[in-house]
């Protein structure tokens, strides 16, 4: 599976961006779903599609990739109450279709995408299982994992 990693990376870098855009294409469509106890949800609408673009891009850049995919993680669960008040109040969003099942059917949905970037803050299984780095050493040198804890070295 690792070796899909790039292409997921790549698939989730789009998507985001896309959707992210879309909150300022057309943010009546997103202000709807924000639960009326938040204040400001234009603010809220923007604040998210800008978090979205950024991580992204973010998830597209080596060096950021690994921070981007946590962000995407905390905003998936962070857009969590949005997406069930539309669904408790049955709210039509432009970009969907709407039919309350699928609404509710966007909750298993959300499950997968929080897994996905988490997903993607996991290092490559070659780099966990490389170990440590040595930290005393003139020249840094690799510990086997299975040294990383005992004494010997």
């Amino acid at each position: 599976m690792q070796q899909y990693k790039p292409l997921f990376r790549f698939i989730l870098a789009l998507a985001v961006v896309a959707i992210g855009a879309t909150h300022f294409t057309s943010p009546d469509s997103h202000i709807r779903i924000v639960p009326s106890v938040l204040p400001h949800p234009l603010a809220l609408v923007y604040g998210s599609g800008v978090i979205e673009i950024l991580a992204g891009i973010g998830l597209l850049i080596p060096r950021a990739s690994h921070a981007a995919a946590w962000v995407l993680v905390v905003l998936f669960i962070a857009i969590f109450p949005a997406n069930l008040n539309q669904a408790i109040h049955n709210i039509p969003v432009s970009a969907m279709p709407h039919d309350p099942p699928l609404i509710w059917l966007r909750f298993p949905f959300q499950v997968c995408l929080v897994l996905w970037a988490w997903w993607l803050t996991r290092a490559d299984e070659a780099v966990e299982t490389m170990g440590a780095i040595e930290p005393d050493s003139d020249t840094p040198k690799i510990i086997p994992e299975s040294k990383v804890n005992s004494n010997e070295r």
